[in-house]
């Protein structure tokens, strides 16, 4: 369990230190990385469709070739283009994506702190109005209700990066008190007791000699 938590933890802090980048990316080099964005992602989806275009041709001449793959891959290819041609349509879903995401992790987090406060920790007052923050600001995100393409960009970057500061300080918070939980306060108690076991076995041989 310990060991579960504290990789999910890890991953928590290298995701939210990415979109600390992305977010100071999008408010200092808006355009630069909307247009990057969509050319990685235009370019993963081409690849795909090559992919699968490859496949239903390497497959033509044999019984496992599947009609679907020239379909998806044809499909794939079209889309990436038009994701590359018009990095605009990009800008408009990343808010939303990026949203939900926050909202997901967020809401993890606020269920956290209701167990902190069951457990009589006093982490869960900082920790559950942190998470809240982070809930406003994915909710900002999929309702996005700032006009302006580039003012857009830049309020996304703000509330990424509002969002990734907030999100590591609660996760190091939640890793101290994993630590306080499972860590070397536990494993000290556990090292005391050994030697009180060593002593009572060697008063029984003693005794038994």
């Amino acid at each position: 369990m310990e060991n579960i938590m504290t990789k999910l933890l890890k991953s928590s802090i290298w995701s939210s230190i990415a979109l600390v980048v992305l977010g100071l990316l999008l408010i200092f080099y808006s355009e630069l990385t909307i247009l990057s964005i969509s050319y990685v992602i235009g370019g993963i989806l081409i690849a795909i469709g090559v992919i699968a275009l490859i496949k239903y041709i390497s497959n033509i001449n044999k019984d496992i070739k599947n009609e679907i793959d020239i379909v998806y891959g044809i499909g794939t290819i079209i889309l990436g283009i038009i994701v590359i041609s018009n990095p605009k349509a990009i800008a408009s879903i990343i808010p939303f994506v990026l949203g939900v995401l926050i909202v997901i992790n967020s809401t993890a987090k606020i269920d956290y702190s209701f167990k902190l406060r069951k457990n009589k920790n006093n982490l869960w007052i900082s920790t559950l109005i942190v998470a809240l923050i982070a809930l406003v600001c994915g909710v900002l995100l999929i309702f996005n209700p700032f006009a302006g393409a580039e003012f857009i960009t830049k309020i996304i970057g703000a509330i990424l990066l509002i969002y990734a500061i907030l999100d590591i300080i609660s996760t190091i918070r939640i890793s101290k008190v994993l630590k306080e939980t499972f860590g070397t306060d536990k494993k000290k108690k556990i090292e005391d007791k050994i030697p009180e076991a060593d002593v009572v076995e060697d008063n029984t041989k003693s005794k038994g000699e």
